[in-house]
């Protein structure tokens, strides 16, 4: 992590019955579901001032800001530049994860200092920003389909010129990025049956790839 540290100094009744039942139950779910950017978590900041603060921390990685409060006091605000990296203990996947602020030039040539999930760390550095869409699916109790939101992400692999680049490619793309070691990779996703485009996934494909290296 040192490197990221560095850098930086998401059928008719029957049918119409059902259809209505999916809608509210869908519907419910939409309501009641809390993104992990809405949510206060435990854990920590670190500024580039040096400070380290401990307490309860929010993102937004939209705005690229970070808040920040303890014991009920008003909440901090940090933008990404004031940042080198914060901490959060996830309750709902019992998982701790990272994120780092860090310089990004985007396609047009506009650079800033943005947050990065930290997924794996190695010979391949992958991150990851998360953000919410609507997607439109289908129902086999409506005639039609329906939308709603859900969680994705974007992923980008650090480079060893310490520039950030976006991953939008396929699994051979992936394949491509990992030399000779593509064929051991490729032998690992068909055996565990993996995907590309799933986080969980994608990571562990990384972490295997970097443990073909040793150390």
């Amino acid at each position: 992590m040192k490197i990221l540290t560095d850098i930086a100094t998401h059928h008719f009744r029957a049918g119409r019955w059902a259809g209505i039942f999916f809608l509210v139950v869908s519907f419910h779910f939409a309501q009641a579901q809390s993104w992990p950017f809405e949510l206060w978590h435990e854990g920590k900041i670190a500024l580039a001032s040096g400070d380290t603060l401990k307490g309860l921390v929010k993102y937004d990685l939209q705005q690229d800001l970070v808040q920040y409060t303890y014991r009920d006091q008003q909440p901090e605000v940090f933008t990404a530049r004031k940042v080198l990296f914060f901490e959060i203990f996830e309750e709902a996947i019992h998982k701790y994860r990272r994120f780092y602020a860090l310089p990004f030039t985007t396609p047009n040539g506009y650079r800033s200092t943005i947050f990065f999930e930290l997924l794996e760390e190695g010979k391949m550095t992958l991150l990851a920003r998360e953000f919410v869409e609507y997607r439109t699916y289908s129902s086999p109790y409506l005639a039609g389909s329906y939308s709603r939101l859900v969680l994705d992400y974007k992923y980008f692999f650090l480079k060893e010129d310490a520039t950030i680049e976006e991953f939008i490619g396929s699994k051979n793309d992936l394949l491509d990025l990992m030399g000779k070691k593509s064929e051991e990779v490729e032998k690992y996703i068909k055996a565990n049956r993996l995907k590309v485009d799933d986080k969980q996934d994608l990571t562990r494909i990384v972490d295997y790839y970097n443990s073909l290296f040793g150390g």
